[in-house]
């Protein structure tokens, strides 16, 4: 089992720059892959981006040029970095984590821990 705690959200103009971190508690976060979705007002839970346990990624073609994700198994850490933001990106961050699957996934139902969010807001 592994507890996961976003972390980086906060206001910034459009076409600025955040980082979201996400802390894992346990021994174990190597033989995890990691994910990263988000929620706008009024609308589902999306895809944003995904790593695997040997660091292949993948990305929502919203974010893709935009957005990377990283993995530090040493400090059991998951980032996001998020360049030239939009308004469009205003959500709740969420960071999850499955190893159900080899390859990364988009699918929500994959993953079975989450963190508590973290909201990042992006003004025009």
């Amino acid at each position: 089992q592994v507890q996961l705690e976003e972390s980086g959200g906060g206001l910034v103009q459009a076409g600025g720059s955040l980082r979201l971190s996400c802390a894992a508690s346990g021994r174990t976060f190597s033989s995890y892959a990691m994910g990263w979705f988000r929620q706008a007002p009024g609308k589902e839970r999306e895809f944003v981006a995904a790593i695997t346990r040997n660091g292949i990624t993948e990305y929502a073609d919203s974010v893709k040029g935009r957005f990377t994700i990283s993995r530090d198994n040493a400090k059991n850490t998951v980032a996001l970095q998020m360049n030239s933001l939009k308004p469009e990106d205003t959500a709740v961050y969420y960071c999850a984590a499955h190893r159900t699957v080899a390859g990364p996934s988009r699918k929500e139902d994959t993953y079975a821990y989450w963190g508590q969010g973290t909201q990042v807001t992006v003004s025009s």
